[in-house]
């Protein structure tokens, strides 16, 4: 976290050589054979990257995932300064602060009804979810009905807690020494199954929540500098986390992550960029499958005016199932943009254009683009 002020900011990179070795790809044999080349080139390309991401222990962003590593390539960091992306990192870092990334704390912290599985709730329904989970923090989660439901779903390491209503709003805060300097919200438009449909960055302050959040900073985070982002529904904060939303972490505004740079490594906040609204809309499709897309029309729908970035959200390298995915589906990609009807056509276009895998990692060719898409428009 420290460093010595005027020590030099460089990239952190590593070369092609070293990217895949741990896991070689696979991809479709008719992206092979469209001149997209070496598969690590296509898999480049598909990120959006010039070079390849340097392992979790060299680098000073520790927990970006590969489809977001677009957003930090070549961004100066001094050597000596970490700044977490995920939760695990964040963990490692802080543990002074550990505490709240136990649900049960946060819950406690507010006066908000909670207890452990086991434990029955006056009244219901109530919403469940782990403890403590530091890959994909609303994973697992479900809303409970009555008591029979509730013991007959009894998990251990779960919880209940009051299941809100309300708007969802993920909160960026900027904080220096446990003051706030800046603030972004995104509000959630909720699907089924702990899904989203998109999410609007409403480039705007949010008064009353940002007062409420102010507060519990000052009791539960004082001293802290860093970004902190916290998920609240109806006004309750539901989650904390020690480290910035790089899901739509473009749409902060150029200089942003610059900026974030100069707050961990000197302490101070230099931007003075308001945010702007924007959307990160998100495409999601059945569990269970594998998926490829031709990097090429990943490239071309970049282009398309409005559209500030697309990830596309999954390693094909992996199993489906070693992604952190919300029960409702697997999440294929996000398209960041400021335009949302533009937005939400890019979407339907990935949605015809992503091909499922058959068990030897092939498209079958005589197969039209799969159809299960919770969004076509």
């Amino acid at each position: 976290m420290s460093t010595t002020p005027g020590a030099p900011a460089v990239p952190r990179r590593r070369t092609k050589k070293a990217f895949l070795a741990a896991r070689p790809l696979t991809a479709p044999a008719q992206t092979r054979e469209n001149g997209a080349g070496d598969p690590r080139d296509a898999l480049l390309e598909l990120y959006n990257l010039h070079d390849e991401p340097p392992p979790a222990d060299r680098t000073a962003f520790p927990g970006v995932d590969p489809w977001r590593w677009q957003y930090f390539e070549g961004i100066p960091c001094p050597a000596q300064v970490t700044i977490p992306v995920d939760d695990p990192a964040a963990w490692r870092l802080y543990p002074r602060y550990r505490h709240i990334y136990n649900k049960l704390f946060i819950c406690s912290s507010q006066g908000i009804a909670h207890a452990p599985h086991g434990v029955l709730p006056e009244r219901f329904p109530v919403f469940s979810k782990p403890i403590v989970n530091l890959h994909g923090m609303g994973a697992g989660g479900f809303v409970v009905g009555s008591r029979s439901e509730l013991e007959a779903r009894f998990t251990p390491g779960h919880f209940w807690m009051t299941m809100f209503k309300g708007r969802h709003i993920s909160t960026d805060v900027a904080l220096v020494r446990g003051t706030p300097h800046w603030w972004s919200h995104t509000e959630g438009r909720r699907l089924s199954g702990g899904t989203f449909d998109y999410w609007t960055v409403l480039g705007r302050r949010l008064p009353r929540l940002e007062a409420y959040c102010g507060r519990w900073i000052r009791r539960h985070l004082a001293g802290f500098t860093g970004i902190v982002n916290f998920e609240s529904v109806g006004g309750a904060i539901i989650e904390c986390h020690l480290r910035m939303s790089e899901q739509w972490l473009d749409l902060n505004g150029q200089g942003w992550l610059e900026s974030v740079v100069d707050l961990y490594a000197r302490g101070r906040w230099p931007f003075h960029g308001q945010p702007r609204r924007g959307y990160s809309i998100v495409l999601f499709r059945a569990h269970g499958r594998r998926y490829w897309i031709d990097p090429g029309i990943v490239r071309a729908l970049r282009a398309v005016p409005g559209v500030s970035s697309i990830q596309v959200t999954f390693d094909p390298r992996k199993p489906p199932e070693q992604h952190a995915m919300p029960p409702g589906g697997f999440r294929l990609a996000i398209v960041n943009c400021w335009d949302l009807a533009a937005g939400l056509a890019v979407r339907a276009r990935l949605a015809r254009a992503f091909a499922v895998l058959n068990e030897n990692g092939d498209a079958p060719a005589n197969a039209p683009s799969p159809v299960e898409t919770r969004h076509t428009s």
